[in-house]
């Protein structure tokens, strides 16, 4: 299989650049082929701008993107990163929780290499196994700083679950990927040997299950889950597929256990 790892941080001694290491050694030593996005070393450009498409431009940048990425006027670094997600089987966006999102040059990646006619576009499919990159595995790993328990229900950040929706809901799953639960280690400052230990075995492990790891349950826009219930043209859940009382995100999964 072949696997692309996007990283994303400044610090060739962090954390995030073991776990890297140890990514491409755990899964080269499966038999796997990896190819890393070194973004920092790269020296990615963050911004999206109309100089990525050789002189096309406006009226609106979505459209630009598009014409660029069908007729192969895309920057050559941007066909370069498109060339390896088409590639992949398994692509895994590792970064830590800055401001409760990804760094500026990981969110700079995906504004720019997931274009118009490229990851989604009209008649490409979307929020399912229709997506243009389905087929596809996809998982986030990512490090913060604060404790667990500030990242649950009520926990004063929020559950990490809905600050990584936008990614894993809205990015991935939206173009087609099947996305598997996130890798999150929090706490992981001023590390232990035996912190260090731990963190690196549970990522060692889901390294080794990343084939086999069942896929977030996300429904299909697609399926009969969805219709236009109070606007028409939108896509809404139909009422009566949730358990009661689940709200917000949580109701874009399927419940792991039937309907009372």
């Amino acid at each position: 299989m072949n696997v692309l790892i996007v990283h994303a941080h400044p610090d060739e001694r962090s954390l995030t650049a073991a776990l890297k290491d140890l990514a491409v050694t755990t899964l080269a030593s499966q038999g796997h082929t990896v190819v890393v996005s070194d973004l920092y070393a790269m020296k990615w450009q963050s911004a999206a701008d109309f100089t990525d498409f050789d002189g096309i431009t406006g009226p609106d940048f979505m459209h630009a993107s598009g014409t660029a990425t069908e007729t192969g006027r895309l920057s050559p670094e941007i066909r370069a990163e498109q060339q390896k997600l088409r590639d992949a089987d398994l692509v895994i966006l590792l970064f830590p929780l800055w401001w409760f999102t990804v760094p500026a040059i990981l969110k700079g990646w995906i504004d720019r290499v997931f274009t118009y006619n490229f990851a989604y576009g009209a008649g490409l499919g979307r929020y399912g196994s229709e997506g243009p990159l389905a087929g596809k595995r996809a998982m986030l790993a990512t490090l913060t700083g604060g404790r667990a328990g500030h990242y649950t229900p009520r926990g004063v950040n929020g559950p990490i679950d809905d600050l990584l929706f936008p990614l894993n809901h809205g990015l991935l799953h939206f173009t087609g990927f099947d996305v598997l639960p996130p890798f999150v280690e929090h706490s992981a400052v001023h590390l232990t040997d035996t912190d260090y230990r731990r963190i690196t075995a549970h990522f060692q492990e889901r390294l080794e299950t990343a084939f086999t790891t069942e896929p977030i349950p996300y429904r299909s826009e697609s399926s009969a889950d969805y219709t236009a219930v109070t606007h028409p043209g939108a896509s809404e859940l139909a009422p009566g597929l949730e358990h009661p009382g689940t709200t917000g995100f949580a109701l874009h999964t399927h419940p792991t256990s039937p309907n009372p």
